[in-house]
């Protein structure tokens, strides 16, 4: 990797520090600090990290979700500072997707600060002789979770390209690893998280777990998390076995789930997602194609509401907000029992098991104010009816991209000038190429 290697660092936000772990020509700059910590560490500093990766967590997910949804043709961001949202993007004019931006560079080095993050405490936990194996086996549960999910929201940019996996020692990188080895790898950290559920005990709280935050709900996260992965895999009875053990309800709160929460306190971060209504210059804009496609009485129709005015940029206009957080302190979820149970349906359809999945959508369907699924009952049929559920249920959630590439279908995206393109992937970032 090139010398730019201090992405991967810790955060350790509620500690008030940051620690970085550079390359050996650089010279180990902090190292007595991150060591002081995986030494022989207490519960309450195995704490500090605890609390540090699950804030690092919100670091630039604003711009995950900008760049993955404007790719998706879910919005447009229009910023009179930062052309790039509607030229690199949207591949106008025949921009290209660059390696050194701010929108592959700023995302992975985040997602990647938190691995490192993960990595410290399974080290800090395993070699602190001041907390019991059980806990131990909870705060290393934890770590290959969050380390799966973050790994994973890097493989959703890069695809094909894919990911480097083996990053515990900064002066050892493993290789990068192509598409499907990486899943393979992801689903096999939260494999063995949930084996060390099954002997911990959770001596931590987590603010944006509320209900899942013992061994027990910390299992079912991690099964969530594994049935997305499981449907990225094609792997239709491991997604529906992982749906069991996890919080999935087909009659539940579609909102049950885990998520990123945010706040106004001191050294506490605000969902930078948010942006008031009929704001101008800085503004996020629903796609158009989001209100022209929807069924008539949907009540999603919310999440994109009226301006008074029509926001215009290069070519661009759209005449509704994004009005899916709707607060600064509005939360964006992880994952919630929404997706759980469109992962449900998508099984379903996989498996030809069409009634089951047919009872699925039309909940969903039902849950926003629709009737139930009127349309042929066939394989095909039903992808396309579960792909526009999944569209607008997961609106602005960074799935809509994702599971067009997943189904062969961005070409299906409109296209709103002549020279823009739809992006299959991101390159890997400068910071990568060997």
């Amino acid at each position: 990797m090139k010398k730019n290697i201090a992405i991967y660092m810790v955060f350790l936000l509620s500690a008030g520090l940051i620690f970085s772990s550079c390359k050996k020509d650089y010279g180990d700059l902090n190292h007595a600090t991150v060591e002081s910590f995986t030494k022989n560490a207490s519960v309450s500093e195995l704490n500090n990290l605890v609390s540090g990766t699950e804030s690092g967590l919100r670091n630039s997910l604003a711009l995950y979700l900008d760049v993955v949804g404007i790719i998706g043709r879910e919005l447009y961001h229009f910023s009179t500072s930062e052309p790039r949202y509607v030229t690199d993007l949207l591949g106008a004019n025949d921009a290209k997707l660059s390696n050194s931006n701010f929108y592959i560079t700023n995302t992975w080095a985040s997602r990647y600060a938190v691995i490192k993050n993960c990595n410290v405490l399974i080290q800090a936990a395993n070699n602190s002789t001041l907390v019991t194996a059980s806990q131990k086996s909870g705060y290393i549960g934890f770590a290959r979770t969050i380390k799966a999910y973050q790994l994973l929201m890097c493989l959703n940019q890069t695809d094909s390209n894919g990911i480097r996996i083996d990053v515990s020692d900064p002066n050892n990188l493993g290789p990068i690893v192509g598409y499907d080895d990486a899943l393979t790898a992801i689903a096999s950290l939260l494999d063995s998280a949930k084996n060390d559920f099954s002997n911990a005990d959770v001596a931590f709280s987590l603010a944006g777990f509320t209900g899942f935050s013992n061994a027990g709900g910390l299992t079912k996260a991690n099964r969530a998390l594994a049935a997305r992965v499981a449907v990225y895999r094609h792997q239709w009875d491991d997604a529906l076995a992982d749906l069991n053990e996890s919080f999935f309800s087909l009659q539940g709160n579609f909102n049950t789930g885990i998520f990123n929460v945010f706040g106004t306190g001191s050294g506490d971060q605000l969902n930078t997602f948010f942006i008031p209504q009929n704001q101008t210059g800085e503004v996020r804009l629903a796609h158009p194609s989001y209100a022209a496609d929807i069924e008539a009485n949907d009540d999603r129709i919310g999440k994109a509401t009226l301006r008074t005015a029509v926001a215009s940029l290069n070519g661009l206009s759209s005449d509704r907000d994004i009005w899916v957080y709707t607060s600064s302190t509005a939360p964006i979820p992880i994952i919630r029992n929404e997706e759980l149970i469109l992962i449900y349906a998508e099984a379903q359809i996989q498996k030809n098991d069409l009634v089951d999945a047919v009872a699925a959508l039309n909940i969903i369907r039902e849950g926003h104010s629709l009737p139930d699924y009127s349309g042929t009952v066939s394989q095909p049929a039903l992808i396309t009816e579960m792909l526009n559920q999944r569209r607008y249920s997961l609106f602005c959630e960074g799935h809509r991209w994702v599971d067009m590439r997943r189904y062969h279908l961005l070409d299906q995206l409109p296209i709103d000038r002549p020279e823009d393109n739809v992006w299959t992937e991101f390159p890997l970032p400068v910071s990568e190429q060997q």
